[in-house]
């Protein structure tokens, strides 16, 4: 076998009050594509920076074609070959695809002028590498999340790449899009590059790695061959429990008056005449292709598409929902698909952002209760296992999986009687999606909730759901039962709307 491209041996980082990463040996091989798996602040981020030089080791040793290195620097580790595509993709949104793609170039050359059909030569180079076609003059922000991948892509590609590491590269993608990406890295490989492929998808990680590493707690649990594992076999390695995989049962009357009823509900050209039920109690899935309408649904849902057609009817009283407000009213709550710039106040507080929806009830006199403030704030985290007894932590600094129950919890303080969520556990990981599920079933069942459950995860709409809509160009096309239908059909069906 060759030498490791990456060898790191003995690893250890330290940060105050934690051991991010303890004692670490981790190895890959030149054109290997290797899944690193774990929870949030198992360290899979430290390893990252680690090996990008971002972070220096506190202990072991980094070697690289099986040499040592003393001190790792970011611009050593891209010297070396290394390249890191990060969640967020660190791209200009405000620049165009061109001078995204360029920017590095002229940058180390210290130009002083920018010479446009240069840039335009570089970028059309950059992308005919993956072979795919983007407008060299679209600026990056107008793109969708896939274009802006393959932007990101093109531009790592640019160096003497030898090692790309993908953080989570698939967290905002459709189903096409993935697959779309999954034939790219396979083609990045065949070139001799090295791929860490980093991801919560356990469907993900078995598809297209070669190896797979598990971190818990700082530590490597588990290494192998990729057919050694299993999603059980992962999420009990990530978690050290297992989580069993289980169906939601409705028990409900369907001759009951629905919670949530559309009449030939339409937004435009994107959703055309939905008609659509929630009894109390049931957890319906709506999933779907990228254009499929079901987001414009959810937002005329939520008052964010006054001017639609049709009618939406709550507890079997038709309500006009001509706003959020309208909407919040009427008691229905939507949680967004992007948490970080739709869901959350990323710099103020846990229980500022958890009473933002009832700000009326946390106010006295026009000044804020700071004891009613704590006291929702707190319950929230209690009922929800938010993760921190500091409810004045800025909710950045929370994991992903703690946001999102934030944001739900926020939400759930409206006493809503129909709760909306696009993309629930988008980015979360294993063990926070499972205690999410279970909270949502919990409401389900106890108070009777009527939760319509927006997803591309095929295996959390069959867990979780008890039917499951299926939405093609602004129709409902199908309405499954989810205890009579597996996943293997359901992925069928949804490639059968191409």
């Amino acid at each position: 076998m060759a030498e490791p491209l990456i060898d790191l041996r003995s690893v250890t980082k330290r940060f105050p009050g934690m051991k991010a990463l303890d004692a670490i040996d981790f190895r890959i091989q030149p054109a290997e594509i290797v899944c690193l798996a774990g929870e949030n602040g198992s360290g899979k981020s430290t390893l990252i920076k680690i090996i990008s030089g971002v972070y220096q080791p506190d202990e072991g040793e980094i070697r690289i074609d099986a040499v040592p290195v003393r001190t790792l620097t970011p611009r050593e580790a891209i010297a070396r070959g290394v390249q890191v595509i990060y969640q967020d993709f660190s791209l200009f949104p405000n620049l165009t695809v061109a001078e995204n793609l360029s920017l590095n170039k002229f940058l180390s050359e210290r130009r002083a002028l920018a010479d446009r059909s240069e840039m335009r030569r570089l970028g059309a180079e950059a992308l005919a590498r993956l072979g795919v076609e983007i407008d060299l003059e679209a600026e990056v922000g107008s793109l969708s999340t896939a274009d802006r991948q393959l932007v990101a892509i093109a531009r790592a590609l640019m160096s003497d790449v030898r090692l790309l590491i993908m953080d989570e590269p698939t967290t905002a993608l459709t189903g096409r899009e993935v697959d779309r990406l999954f034939q790219l890295v396979r083609d990045i490989q065949s070139r001799g590059i090295a791929i860490l492929f980093v991801s919560h998808k356990m469907s993900e990680m078995l598809s297209i790695s070669e190896r797979i590493v598990v971190f818990r707690n700082g530590r490597k649990v588990a290494e192998g061959p990729t057919a050694e594992f299993d999603e059980p076999r992962i999420t009990r390695e990530m978690t050290g429990q297992d989580i069993g995989v289980q169906r939601y049962a409705w028990t409900g009357d369907r001759a009951l008056s629905p919670r949530l009823e559309t009449r030939s509900l339409s937004v435009g050209s994107l959703v055309e005449n939905v008609n659509l039920s929630l009894r109390a109690g049931e957890i319906v899935g709506l999933s779907g292709l990228l254009g499929s309408g079901r987001t414009e649904l959810a937002l005329a849902l939520f008052g964010m598409k006054p001017n639609h057609g049709g009618s939406i009817l709550i507890d079997g009283t038709e309500r006009r929902l001509a706003s959020v407000q309208d909407a919040i009213a009427a008691g229905v709550a939507y949680v967004p698909e992007d948490r970080l710039s739709e869901g959350l106040f990323m710099s103020q507080s846990i229980a500022r952002n958890i009473v933002s929806s009832v700000i009326d009830r946390a106010t006295r006199s026009f000044f804020v209760d700071r004891r009613r403030v704590a006291g929702m704030a707190g319950d929230t985290v209690a009922a929800m296992r938010i993760a921190t007894p500091d409810i004045e932590k800025p909710v950045g600094q929370l994991s992903g999986g703690n946001q999102q129950r934030v944001v739900i919890g926020r939400w759930l303080l409206t006493d809503p009687k129909v709760l909306i969520l696009n993309g629930p556990t988008v980015g979360v990981d294993v063990g926070s999606k499972a205690e999410i599920h279970r909270r949502l079933r919990e409401l389900a069942v106890t108070t009777g909730l009527a939760i319509l459950m927006i997803s591309d995860d095929v295996p959390e709409l069959v867990g979780n759901c008890n039917r499951i809509l299926m939405m093609h160009r602004g129709r409902i096309v199908e309405d499954l039962d989810a205890a009579a239908i597996e996943e293997d059909e359901i992925h069928a069906r949804l490639k059968g709307l191409r």
